[in-house]
């Protein structure tokens, strides 16, 4: 199993007011390690004013040019975000787990493929780095909606102009922005009505192989929804979510009164403790000092998958596992409450 490794900011660059790209120095041993598949993120773990801090942020370098750059939007009250914005130099190092995540496109199975993107925010973060390798590593053609408030809040707008320029034939980008009007852009948000006008005005010629949606889950499951009843097949709609709506306060009448001893499989070291149903396999094995892989601890990025090699439990949210991955035994621990007397948990055998 993977690892923190300390890595060194080589760069970082303000990309709007409120965003940066991150880029890291790669040691040599580290290369094959830290080697990714375009749409992966990476986890960073900081410490932050005496508190542990755990992150993802995906990559938006191409996998063909050797870098490994991440980017990130401020956020509010995001601890990390704002101190990435504002503290965060060249020369310092964060802890760094290899790369992870199944939002990914293999250029070497797509060399003439027709691809659709709509991102929204910062989930324009891995659709760059896919973009990128389908422009640089075949022979595809590439179709971006992304949706702002505004270009001057727009990640990677001048990279992206630029890639346009670079690539005319073959990349074509609608730029929608929710509190500006230009000529160049579309007026309003990634909804039902752009899915429409994209695939059934701009491009009702063209046969997509497939589409790649990132941004907030309302969002999400417009996009989807709109795609779905159009007849395309849900094995052709990828998605990732930066963020997820609020959750109300969880509903545990459905899960049974009890303890279960758990065993937890994690870096070749066996643990076992006993926990309550109504608490959740990931916060359970925390709680034991076990050191557990996770980020989000909110079911929208799968550091905390494992198998399940015993019993039985029942996630509280699944939008990552697909069907096949669940039939194998893969779950999400941060989502996960025992139903058994017993449950093997395997970190390691993923």
């Amino acid at each position: 199993m993977s690892h923190f490794h300390p890595l060194r900011v080589k760069h970082i660059e303000h990309i709007t007011p409120n965003s940066v790209t991150v880029s890291f120095e790669i040691p040599n041993d580290l290369k094959d390690e830290f080697r990714f598949t375009p749409g992966q993120y990476i986890n960073i773990r900081k410490e932050l004013n005496g508190k542990e801090l755990r992150r993802s942020y995906s990559i938006c370098s191409s996998a063909g040019n050797g870098d490994l750059t991440i980017g990130i939007k401020k956020v509010d009250s995001g601890l990390f975000s704002q101190f990435a914005n504002n503290e965060l130099k060249s020369g310092d190092v964060l802890d760094i787990y290899p790369p992870l995540g199944h939002f990914t496109f293999d250029p070497a199975e797509s060399r003439n493929k027709n691809i659709a993107a709509f991102a929204a925010g910062s989930g324009i973060t891995p659709i760059m780095s896919i973009m990128k390798s389908v422009l640089e590593e075949t022979d595809g053609n590439f179709i971006l909606v992304y949706g702002n408030k505004s270009a001057a809040e727009t990640m990677f707008h001048k990279e992206i102009t630029e890639l346009i320029a670079e690539y005319p034939e073959r990349l074509k980008v609608y730029f929608i922005y929710s509190q500006e009007q230009d000529g160049e852009s579309m007026f309003g948000r990634v909804e039902r009505s752009t899915v429409n006008f994209i695939i059934n005005n701009k491009h009702k010629d063209t046969t997509f192989d497939a589409y790649y949606l990132c941004g907030p889950e309302a969002m999400i499951h417009t996009v989807s929804d709109t795609l779905t009843e159009k007849g395309i097949t849900k094995e052709m709609i990828r998605f990732e979510l930066f963020t997820t709506a609020d959750a109300d306060e969880e509903d545990l009448s459905s899960i049974p009164e009890g303890k279960t001893k758990v065993k937890v499989i994690v870096d070749d070291e066996e643990f076992e403790f006993i926990m309550d149903h109504k608490e959740r396999v990931l916060d359970a094995a925390l709680k034991e000092d076990i050191d557990a892989p996770y980020s989000c601890q909110g079911g929208i990025c799968s550091s905390c998958m494992a198998k399940l090699k015993q019993g039985k439990v029942e996630m509280v949210k699944n939008q990552i596992l697909t069907d096949s991955e669940l039939e194998e035994g893969l779950i999400l621990t941060c989502q996960s409450h025992p139903l058994t007397d017993t449950i093997v948990v395997d970190y390691d055998d993923i």
